[in-house]
């Protein structure tokens, strides 16, 4: 498969039942690293604008050093970050993450800042996606609605007794699901579960509502191979750690190897 066709046809892609898509996520705000993890088997990159520094223009920078790798990046905007939404799709960015969307009119909102009508309300400036895509005005705006992605995080109890309505939304794509911030609401603060028993239960429940629906399932994996068993369970995009995770892991496997030999 070709760069421009994974890139162009990634929506497309994340959407089939049988997806199996596995992610890179990084907060690190430097595009290179984009560059760096881009060149791995990834199916995408995420950037996380809201937990990491990333800003408007470094964000703007990665999504470009993506498709210079030839790998889509989504971007997870600030909680109630719709303007910076319309933004990033602008700057080329594949599709949007929104946290902490806990009602029907949170999902409104997203979708009023991300689709263009009749569907939302998104204001026309996509240039670098233009140039990106190599798609003419008329083009892109045809295409647009469909390929880029809105993705509702799900990840308060709030969130979780609306999922069904959240899930019908018009122009909403998908959700994805934060098993920390959900295994805390759930606990009432009472403890970071993200990879238990019952909270495989939670996701499996919101893998089929999703289906239900016809919207696809994402969520973030906190290691490859709870990635792998979050990918069994039905889920269709998943996150196998993050970049400072992966990072520190690959240099305490260094640092192990060295002084290891230097024992014998």
């Amino acid at each position: 498969m070709s760069s421009a066709v994974m890139i162009d046809d990634f929506a497309k892609r994340v959407k089939a039942e049988d997806a199996g898509l596995i992610s890179a996520w990084i907060g690190i705000p430097d595009p290179l690293f984009v560059n760096h993890l881009a060149q791995e088997a990834f199916d995408a990159v995420v950037l996380d604008m809201q937990h990491g520094m990333w800003d408007m223009t470094s964000a703007a920078n990665g999504i470009a050093q993506g498709r210079l790798a030839g790998k889509p990046v989504v971007a997870r905007i600030p909680v109630g970050e719709f303007a910076t939404a319309s933004r990033l799709l602008d700057a080329g960015a594949a599709g949007i993450i929104a946290p902490m969307i806990n009602s029907v009119a949170d999902a409104e909102a997203l979708v009023k800042a991300t689709k263009y009508p009749p569907v939302g309300e998104r204001s026309w400036g996509p240039t670098l996606a233009m140039n990106h895509s190599g798609f003419s005005g008329s083009d892109y705006l045809a295409t647009a609605n469909e390929k880029t992605l809105s993705i509702a995080m799900i990840e308060t109890r709030v969130a979780l007794d609306a999922a069904d309505e959240i899930l019908r939304v018009d122009g909403l794509d998908g959700v994805f699901i934060g098993p920390s911030d959900l295994s805390i609401a759930l606990s009432n603060g009472a403890k970071l579960a993200p990879d238990t028993a019952d909270m495989d239960a939670v996701l499996k429940h919101l893998v089929a509502r999703c289906r239900a629906h016809g919207k696809f399932a994402c969520v973030f994996g906190s290691n490859g191979e709870r990635a792998g068993a979050l990918l069994k369970m039905g889920f269709q995009f998943v996150i196998a750690g993050a970049d400072t995770q992966q990072l520190r892991a690959g240099a305490a496997s260094a640092i192990a190897a060295a002084r290891s030999v230097q024992k014998r």
